[in-house]
């Protein structure tokens, strides 16, 4: 059974905000897939969880053109990858990515080119804005594994 939940930030600091409360969510093993048009904030989402995370402080750049970017962070091993240029699933698997889902914490940007290969207790997170309040993100947050209710639950009322 899918469930969800719909958060509306009115702000990129309040967004980054509720990055920052699920980082220290995240472990081993947890894929946070990121969905939504260009520009609606993928991106920054990604870059402030992964921020939080870190032990000494770096540029967290976007994967756009290298892929995915590896990160050694508190929580273990983070993997943040961008897969908007791939066509193919077999470059999924040339990039390491199929062996990362079980090892690190994944955030993908673009996850619809994994196609069959997203998992399964991955957390859906699809990106919307407001045309009329450019500032404004809406979330949808997805998933199947029951794991995520109350981890999402502990940290949505930013």
């Amino acid at each position: 059974m899918t469930a969800f939940r719909t958060l509306t930030f009115h702000s990129p600091e309040e967004t980054a905000i509720f990055a920052t409360r699920l980082a220290p969510q995240l472990r081993a093993g947890d894929c946070l897939l990121l969905d939504g048009p260009v520009g609606a904030g993928k991106t920054h989402f990604a870059r402030h969880l992964v921020q939080s995370l870190l032990t000494v402080p770096e540029d967290v750049p976007s994967p756009t053109y290298t892929l995915v970017q590896t990160y050694d962070t508190a929580a273990g091993p983070l993997w943040h990858a961008d897969l908007y240029r791939l066509t193919a699933s077999d470059e999924i698997e040339e990039l390491g990515l199929i062996e990362a889902f079980d090892t690190a914490i994944c955030i993908i940007e673009w996850p619809d080119r994994l196609g069959s290969l997203a998992p399964r207790n991955a957390l859906c997170l699809r990106f919307g804005h407001d045309d009329n309040l450019p500032d404004t993100r809406h979330i949808e947050l997805s998933w199947n594994h029951s794991g995520w209710a109350d981890r999402i639950g502990a940290i949505a009322d930013v």
